[in-house]
């Protein structure tokens, strides 16, 4: 699963503590009770492709 930390946060990676997973680049993760743990937790969250062009129709409408 795609995912991207909080931001203006970083998470650490499982099994490796000195890598992290920020806010900008996001990681592709397995999807064990670890990573789950840090959705539900709102530490991470689904990393989506395509928010900005949306962003960008509503801006166009208003």
């Amino acid at each position: 699963m795609k995912v991207v930390a909080a931001k203006g946060t970083k998470c650490p990676m499982e099994g490796k503590p000195r890598q992290y997973i920020d806010d900008r680049a996001g990681a592709d993760v397995p999807e064990t009770t670890y990573y789950r743990r840090l959705l539900a937790d709102g530490s991470l969250v689904h990393k989506t492709t395509g928010g900005a062009k949306a962003e960008d129709k509503k801006g166009a409408k208003s």
